[in-house]
């Protein structure tokens, strides 16, 4: 991915599944490859923590997983945020004013020698400084500023002494007085400019002046450098007249002088717009540094910046409602959605590819995608949605599954080198080690959520081929299940699925206000107050989800 490309993310629902993560990395994959686009790169990413069957399949074709998201709102980072040059806290006010004029800013972050914030200085603090100076002379040896300096700013050249010593002491004194007049005045550390030689420079040297600044390219006599040698003064030649000079001398004032050190407010780069916009707008601030995730600062914001601000893109697979979806998915830009489960309530502002085929698996429409654009997945890529299909269509049992399905997990089977049967045994052993997860763990598995006008309700489920392993989680989960029901989750009922692969049937354990009349109604059966067996129910999807959406609209 090169840094000047967008990023789109290719992102499959909470809780993933095998075919929610295995279909993100191959709908990204045949993305890219397929993308005539230069400007913009997909890259797969996942909603929540992957399962041990899923992690299986991704070891077992040695692909990475994708980097855990758990938000797309918009960050600082998706504002234009305003670089400016490098300058240190010794950088001379004129400089740092040319800076923010080139550049149209109105403050200045100052940075150490690692890129790390050291402060800031505005147009305001320039202008504020301009307005003092008028009335406090020792301003200049307050800020010790280097006589190397000031001749860069005034334009002069230092005929003796040394650029990098400063101005420790004194005032700044304009020598255009008679002498009898002027040399009263000048003090010890004083910096003097002078407009002609009867002011008596080598007397006003022998007063202990730090500099003197000689305008109008007036000549330096060889007894001015000698005198300047016993005294360690400076001597600065410039062709300017002294009205600039005494102008021009305060641009030569470093920025550490005048820079906001403390207090400062910053934002990093990974901060949400929605969690500062309050801070931004309320502060009386016009810029704000940011700061990366290295501690760098790289630039500034403004408030104006929200106006322009990028939405994050995201491609949603395997899902296509709310409830499923990373966290503010509202506020994101959806490109296309790519599912096979019934149709739900995510919102676009504008028309977008929007493929949902009845098919067992997300994965097979993404087969299809690589067979219309003539496309062959790699045989990792073809191992990944294989056994997405496998896991989806629990072998080909579920009666989601379609031909289709079975078809395209053939041909996947021989891209990836793989024995379907024997391939299917390891993974569900992997995905089904419930004897060393927690309640949490394998509630957690695969668990999504539902909504209706009047219930939220959650829908969650595991599958093995060994009854005696269904048998243990069942009384993990009937302790586990009512901490997530209630006023502190917000989902009224929750049912879970215990699959048995081989048996094709299913356990179904419940909880919640409601949940056991509206199980006894939808499958016409008596349970005993938190489970009932359910013979040759295995989908989710197709069998269990529809008869309790039945039920609950019934009641």
């Amino acid at each position: 991915m090169a840094n000047n490309q967008e990023v789109a993310f290719v992102i499959g629902h909470k809780n993933p599944d095998t075919d929610s993560i295995c279909s993100a990395i191959a709908f990204a994959d045949i993305k890219n490859r397929t993308n005539t686009d230069p400007n913009i790169c997909y890259v797969p990413r996942r909603a929540g923590h992957i399962n041990s069957e899923t992690r299986f399949v991704l070891e077992k074709f040695g692909v990475e997983e994708p980097e855990y998201i758990t938000d797309v709102g918009t960050q600082v980072k998706d504002m234009d945020i305003r670089k400016s040059p490098k300058v240190d806290r010794n950088c001379t006010l004129k400089k740092a004013w040319k800076i923010m004029k080139e550049n149209a800013i109105v403050s200045l972050p100052v940075r150490k020698d690692d890129d790390s914030l050291d402060g800031i200085i505005s147009l305001g603090d320039i202008a504020r400084t301009y307005m003092e100076s008028a009335v406090d002379t020792k301003m200049f040896s307050s800020a010790q500023v280097s006589f190397g300096a000031i001749a860069e700013t005034i334009k002069g050249e230092i005929i003796f002494g040394d650029p990098d010593a400063k101005m420790k002491e004194g005032k700044v004194l304009v020598g255009a007085a008679d002498p009898e007049i002027l040399l009263p005045h000048v003090e010890k550390g004083d910096l003097v400019i002078l407009a002609s030689l009867s002011t008596h420079p080598i007397e006003i040297m022998q007063r202990g002046v730090s500099c003197i600044i000689m305008t109008l390219n007036i000549p330096v006599s060889d007894d001015m450098i000698e005198e300047a040698k016993k005294t360690g003064c400076v001597i600065i030649s410039t062709y300017a007249d002294t009205y600039t000079v005494a102008r021009q001398l305060i641009q030569s004032i470093p920025i550490e002088y005048i820079m906001k050190t403390e207090n400062l407010l910053t934002f990093n780069d990974e901060d949400y717009t929605e969690d500062i916009k309050s801070t931004l707008t309320d502060s009386r601030h016009r810029a704000f540094p940011v700061i990366d995730k290295n501690g760098k600062c790289i630039g500034t914001i403004s408030r104006r910046n929200f106006l322009g601000i990028r939405k994050k893109k995201v491609i949603l697979v395997d899902h296509n409602d709310m409830d499923q979806a990373v966290d503010n998915i509202e506020a994101a830009e959806i490109l296309e959605i790519i599912d096979h489960h019934k149709v739900g309530n995510v919102q676009t502002t504008q028309p977008i590819l929007f493929r949902n085929e009845p098919m067992g698996c997300t994965a097979t429409i993404i087969f299809r995608i690589y067979q219309e654009e003539r496309v062959d997945p790699s045989p990792e890529i073809a191992g990944l949605m294989c056994a997405a299909i496998i896991s989806d269509t629990l072998m080909f049992r579920s009666p989601t599954c379609t031909i289709l399905d079975k078809m395209a997990a053939g041909s996947l089977a021989l891209l990836a080198g793989i024995e379907i049967e024997k391939f299917a045994k390891e993974m569900f052993m992997a995905g089904s080690d419930f004897e060393h997860k927690s309640p949490e763990a394998i509630f957690y598995t695969d668990f999504k959520k539902f909504n209706t006008e009047k219930i939220l309700f959650g829908i969650g489920q595991v599958s093995s081929m060994a009854p005696e392993e269904l048998a243990g989680v069942k009384e993990k989960l009937l302790s586990f299940m009512p901490s997530q029901c209630g006023e502190k989750t917000g989902i009224n009922q929750i049912y879970f699925m215990l699959t048995d692969i081989l048996a094709e049937t299913t356990e179904l354990l419940f909880c919640g206000d409601g949940a056991q009349d509206i199980v006894e109604r939808a499958f016409k059966v008596t349970t005993d107050g938190n489970s009932c067996l359910l013979p040759g129910i295995i989908s989710r999807k197709k069998q269990l989800l529809p008869k309790l959406l039945s039920a609950m609209q019934e009641g």
